[in-house]
């Protein structure tokens, strides 16, 4: 029987996202390194917070989120009428979707851009086109070949996921200026607290009217449990994804857990040198056993093999090892595998069993 009531057809394309493994069968040592998690956790003071945020779980939590985006506002030197707040950037991309995507209208991603960019523009019934990259780079060209009159949103994430690489701020303000009045470009900086010194994009938002920044908790603050995230952008963008945000999408508990975890400086400082310090030695101990890797801007490597026969054969001798990793043929990259970087034993184990795999398979 033909059903009567179906979903728009964007709905219906969407291939739901898949998060990383977190087990393997009879296993309990298993290292999960398929998530981009933070291999510290979050800070005592964060963990303090949440506990505390139990004892107000009867009350409804504030629908502005103002202590938050004060917090943003202060640390990062925004303005902060100009923040949102998100159930993860995930959410933000989503209301991005919302309010400029829908029927009739393009949504331009790179050839290994984050999917929920094409889920999010099916999902508002809009068209995603994806573009082709240059070595597993963003290129700004290719995007601006690609929009149309149709077109709405450009996303591009950067540092960029799963490739780890970036464009620098010439590159993605010549993108902004090249682009039609009516195009808004995201800059999806999940991972910009891993680059020193970067403001993920904020300085471009300050001096355009057609660039949104969005950011997240989930990564360098190790709060991916809570789904957290926010948005910067011009005052007209912010006032149109308020109005297709939910009044209550975020809870006390995620509210005064970022704020404390935002706050720990200290934390957020010595969680990044660690990770500066453990991306360049497993991107060093993998070259030197034949894993060649893109100089990498975020918290994971995405080791190259000679094909996708081998990739695969890799991650089953690393899951045998019981270390999980992401395997990343959906993005285009089948002869890759993506590597989080834990601490420096979790490092060791991958290295170890990847030089054995080689030495194996040699």
């Amino acid at each position: 029987m033909t059903r009567a009531i179906r979903p728009h057809p964007g709905i219906e394309a969407i291939a739901p996202y898949k998060g990383g493994d977190s087990q393997i069968a009879g296993r309990d040592d298993v290292l999960k390194l398929s998530s981009n998690e933070n291999p510290t956790g979050t800070s005592d003071a964060a963990m303090a917070a949440y506990a505390s945020a139990g004892h107000r779980l009867h009350r409804y939590p504030p629908s502005d989120h103002i202590a938050l985006r004060t917090a943003l506002a202060e640390v990062h030197g925004l303005e902060v009428d100009r923040i949102i707040c998100g159930a993860g950037s995930d959410e933000i991309i989503a209301f991005l979707c919302q309010a400029y995507g829908g029927a009739g209208r393009e949504v331009i991603h790179t050839r290994h851009g984050f999917s929920m960019y094409r889920i999010s523009a099916l999902a508002s019934g809009a068209t995603p086109v994806e573009v082709p990259e240059v070595e597993r780079i963003v290129d700004v060209d290719a995007i601006l070949a690609g929009v149309t009159d149709r077109t709405g949103l450009v996303f591009i994430a950067n540092p960029a996921n799963p490739t780890g690489t970036m464009i620098d701020a010439a590159t993605t303000a010549r993108l902004a200026s090249e682009l039609p009045d009516h195009v808004l470009l995201v800059l999806d900086g999940a991972y910009a607290e891993y680059v020193e010194g970067f403001d993920g994009g904020a300085a471009l938002v300050d001096a355009r009217q057609n660039v949104v920044m969005t950011r997240t908790f989930s990564k360098l603050y190790g709060l991916g449990g809570l789904r957290i995230g926010w948005g910067y952008g011009p005052a007209h963008v912010i006032d149109m994804l308020n109005r297709v945000r939910g009044p209550f999408n975020l809870s006390r508990a995620q509210l005064d857990t970022a704020e404390a975890a935002l706050r720990d400086r200290a934390w957020a400082r010595a969680c990044q040198s660690d990770n500066a310090r453990m991306r360049t030695w497993l991107a060093v101990a993998l070259r030197d056993i034949g894993v060649a890797s893109d100089p990498s801007a975020a918290n994971f490597i995405l080791a190259r093999f000679r094909d996708d026969a081998e990739a695969n054969a890799c991650e089953a001798a690393l899951r045998a090892d019981g270390i999980l990793v992401r395997k990343v043929a959906g993005y285009h990259l089948p002869e890759c595998l993506r590597i989080t970087i834990g601490t420096e034993a979790d490092c060791r184990r991958v290295a170890a069993s990847v030089r054995r795999f080689k030495e194996g398979a040699s």
